[in-house]
């Protein structure tokens, strides 16, 4: 588990900090620092810390997606977790007078990792998209005699074929993903972002300046948690029903309610727009402008002409379809533009970096040989000049009897 050895661990000036490791003694530190074996990495506390955080972190993706589909990385905030849990655990046990295994760095990356595999089986296994759709509840809904809807063609929920399902797609990340970072992210030095914060992070939480880091983010932590926690809480006793109290506002009136533009008091999506990147957030807003209060109210002045008055809100032959495929289209359209892009840029730089060898290996053979001839030159009894005019005039040397 190399987390890499960085030098912005902490932009801190000294006059700020002035106990604080400088950036060249903390990276000879870490240098220095012995790599525990994986039995030591592996522990039991970590797997438990990593199933406890794990399970969290599952109940607040299953929401999000449920809910905007919008799942934002979470890898910086389990790596803080897992250093919340643990180094507590190894405190409490500390001053029990009780000795333990010291917290090292590796062992947060271990947990860390676990537990944002725990949520992403969760999200990409599909439990918020289509793998509990395919019940036959759901067959159903769509209605029995609906075109393509065939009989038989649903498949309730089963611990066996779920989890073989969900074993299956977890070895991606083994057959393809680990050979890709050993190419693009080990040799070629790509840039990761999301594991080069997360390796600034833990690094910066195992050291002494570090401890006093945690402990303001922790503290900021726990502040903000409880908010969010009292909130809920606090409009738990004005809930009376999907569209009463809090969940539904009407913040723009009530005819703007009607389009479901209303504010339902979420710190999670809060929460979520302030951890994605404000382009993100903007063409969001955009889209749900467009849509919701330009594109779908003027598609439902159509109705009869372009679908059947008599289709639900949910079928696909009414305007729900017309949603679906749109959208479809837009996201389907710029993944696969943003995929070609990546591929370019990803062969365009390998490209360049062979170039970049074959030259050094050019200018390495040229200096051997240049070395081979000095050292020819110095065993030889003829001068360099005549031996130079007469390479220049035969083509060949020979050395004099």
């Amino acid at each position: 588990h190399d987390l890499g050895a960085s030098g912005e661990i902490e932009k801190t000036p000294r006059e700020a900090a002035p106990d604080m490791e400088s950036e060249p003694a903390a990276a000879a530190a870490r240098a220095a620092e012995r790599v525990p074996p994986w039995r030591e990495q592996v522990t039991a506390r970590g797997m438990v810390a990593a199933l406890l955080i794990g399970v969290v972190y599952t109940v607040i993706v299953m929401k999000l997606s449920l809910t905007t589909g919008l799942v934002p990385t979470l890898n910086v905030s389990a790596a803080l977790l897992a250093f919340l849990a643990l180094r507590g655990w190894t405190h409490a046990l500390h001053r029990l007078g009780i000795a333990c295994r010291p917290f090292t760095r590796q062992e947060n990356t271990v947990v860390q990792t676990c537990a944002v595999a725990c949520y992403t089986i969760g999200f990409g296994g599909g439990f918020g998209s289509f793998l509990l759709g395919l019940d036959k509840k759901t067959y159903e809904l769509s209605g029995v005699n609906t075109p393509g809807n065939v009989p038989g063609s649903y498949k309730d929920p089963g611990i066996g074929w779920m989890m073989g399902f969900l074993l299956a797609i977890s070895f991606v990340g083994l057959l393809t993903l680990l050979p890709l970072r050993k190419v693009l992210v080990i040799d070629y030095k790509l840039t990761y972002p999301s594991g080069t914060a997360t390796a600034v992070l833990i690094n910066g939480f195992h050291t002494p300046q570090g401890d006093k880091n945690a402990r303001q983010q922790v503290r900021g932590f726990l502040k903000y948690f409880g908010i969010s926690f009292f909130w809920s809480f606090f409009q738990w006793f004005y809930t009376g029903g999907d569209v009463c109290g809090f969940l539904q506002f009407p913040t723009f009136g009530l005819k703007a309610w009607k389009q479901t533009f209303f504010f339902d008091f979420s710190l999670t999506y809060v929460g979520a727009g302030m951890i994605c990147s404000h382009l993100v957030n903007l063409s969001l807003l955009f889209g749900a402008v467009l849509s919701w209060g330009v594109m779908w109210p003027l598609m439902s002045k159509q109705e009869g002409k372009w679908y059947s008055a008599k289709a639900s809100a949910s079928s696909m032959s009414g305007l729900y379809g017309y949603k679906a495929f749109l959208c479809i289209a837009l996201l389907i359209g710029d993944g696969f533009y943003n995929f070609l892009k990546v591929i370019l840029v990803t062969l365009k730089s390998i490209h360049e970096k062979s170039q970049r060898g074959r030259l050094n290996r050019g200018k390495m053979n040229k200096l051997v040989h240049c070395i081979g001839i000095v050292q020819w030159r110095m065993r030889t009894r003829w001068p360099s000049t005549t031996c130079s005019a007469t390479r220049c005039s035969t083509g060949t040397t020979s050395r004099p009897g």
